[in-house]
């Protein structure tokens, strides 16, 4: 019984444990899924407009002051005396400089080849000159302008992003080029601006993927984002593919891109998130309902120990008591009395048995009724029990008949017990429904002679009762 309550046990706790485990897990999945399709389709691309928006007017500023410059007429009418105007056109752009706080503001003289910045007078610029390439390319170039990121020759040489704008006068003559620049390090500082409101990853990549500027504190300038993804790159192609979504899987993270062009910077704006935050609550609703479901679980598993324990004890006492008296039953006594001969047989103790057998208990049940005769068996069972010694077994045979072991007792002591018991029952009266009734048994006592089986045992205290039957009743016979 044992061994298959655990078996029953270990089968409830594998199903349970599969139940709650498996639909948590698939909760959470569904969860996954859903939360990484959202972001894909909703909030990447959502957060990457507006960085790319906020981006465009933080880009576009310095070029719309340049463009002011290129179309000022006070700027080209210094020019037609420059040799005069050097320190009013520095004026000019010092003012354009502090007032709309640009990190550096200049002109380059088409005629004199003047390189004009805030200071005052920087250098001349030449064709032979590396650094000075720019200029001529902007001077030969259809467009009226470029975003260009070179060092700034008048800001030690600081990486910015400058606005090169092509002044051309009222008859379409080329004058020079006028522009505003703004360092490397503030662009930075916008990114970590649009990381820390959007929390996430903010970069620009060339065509080729590299990384050519960031915020500096995800350590990717200078990377590849071919190189950061992997081999898992998921066609990641930023020579063809001018916007989009894509995924790749690192550190067991799974990481989202959406790619924006900038077309003057002819840069792809990237922004990058990963399902790491987004799915922490996930992860955490998953262990509390695993804690849960282990808890249920535990519980489930008690209670079903405890109800089982409890029907196995109410199925042992109906296998082994007698529902009607509350003594043991026939089959409980036989294994009682087996193990007892067992005893007696090494230690040589005497064992006397007896059975008792109410007298003319049928025209009982006749006269009373049923219920009458249910009640006498169970008074006369507490009669018996009240009268007899604590290391007596006493024990429902069946119907009328009840049976008695008595250790440590031989056939005379147990012949006085039995004589006791007898007439207990004669001198007691019993009452039922408030008619008296009044009982008398009958007695078989036999000693057990140490080599007998039960059956022969019982065999002869059996005859011992049918001698006190015979011979009137209310006596008690002993087996020789």
């Amino acid at each position: 019984m044992r061994t298959d309550k655990n078996k029953l046990s270990i089968w409830l706790a594998l199903l349970l444990g599969l139940g709650f485990i498996g639909t948590s897990l698939l909760s959470y999945v569904m969860y996954r899924d859903a939360i990484r399709e959202s972001i894909i389709v909703n909030e990447l691309p959502l957060t990457s407009k507006n960085v790319y928006l906020e981006l465009q007017k933080d880009l576009l500023r310095p070029n719309l002051i340049a463009s002011m410059m290129a179309n000022d007429p006070l700027l080209q009418d210094l020019m037609r005396r420059e040799d005069k105007n050097a320190r009013q056109i520095a004026s000019y752009l010092q003012e354009v400089k502090a007032h709309y706080a640009v990190t550096t503001s200049f002109f380059i003289s088409e005629k004199s080849r003047i390189y004009y910045y805030a200071d005052g007078i920087l250098k001349k610029v030449s064709p032979n000159e590396p650094r000075d390439a720019w200029y001529f390319r902007v001077r030969e170039m259809a467009a009226p302008y470029e975003m260009s990121l070179d060092p700034d020759l008048a800001n030690r040489d600081a990486i910015s992003i400058f606005a090169n704008y092509r002044v051309l006068d009222n008859k379409g003559e080329f004058l020079g080029v006028a522009g505003v620049g703004l360092t490397e390090e503030t662009i930075k500082q916008l990114i970590r601006d649009y990381e820390a409101r959007y929390n996430r990853i903010v970069y620009f990549a060339d065509a080729d993927g590299k990384i050519t500027l960031s915020g500096g504190d995800a350590g990717l300038d200078g990377k590849n984002i071919h190189d950061l993804t992997g081999r898992d790159v998921q066609a990641i192609n930023l020579q063809v593919l001018r916007e989009g979504v894509f995924r790749y899987g690192q550190d067991g993270r799974m990481h989202f891109l959406n790619t924006w062009l900038i077309p003057e910077l002819n840069w792809y704006l990237v922004v990058e998130k990963t399902d790491e935050d987004a799915l922490a609550a996930t992860r955490e609703t998953l262990y509390v309902n695993l804690a849960v479901s282990l808890a249920v679980m535990a519980l489930v598993l008690l209670l079903t120990n405890m109800v089982i324990n409890r029907y196995q004890k109410q199925l042992e006492e109906m296998a082994t008591t007698d529902k009607l008296s509350g003594l043991p039953n026939r089959r409980s006594f036989d294994l009682i009395a087996r193990q007892v001969m067992h005893g007696a047989q090494r230690t040589q103790e005497a064992l006397a048995i007896m059975l008792l057998d109410i007298d003319h208990f049928k025209e009982v049940n006749d006269r009373y009724g049923h219920l009458a005769g249910d009640e006498i068996i169970r008074e006369v069972a507490n009669t018996v029990k009240g009268a007899m010694r604590h290391s007596d077994i006493l024990s429902r045979w069946g119907g009328e008949e009840y049976v008695a072991l008595f250790k440590g007792c031989d056939r005379e002591n147990a012949r006085l017990l039995a004589e006791k018991f007898r007439a207990a029952i004669a001198t007691r009266q019993f009452t039922h429904d408030g008619q008296t009734i009044t009982l008398t048994v009958s007695c078989g006592v036999a000693q057990y002679d140490g080599l007998e089986t039960l059956e022969q045992w019982f065999a002869r205290a059996d005859r011992a009762l049918y001698e006190a039957k015979q011979t009137g009743r209310n006596r008690v016979c002993v087996a020789g």
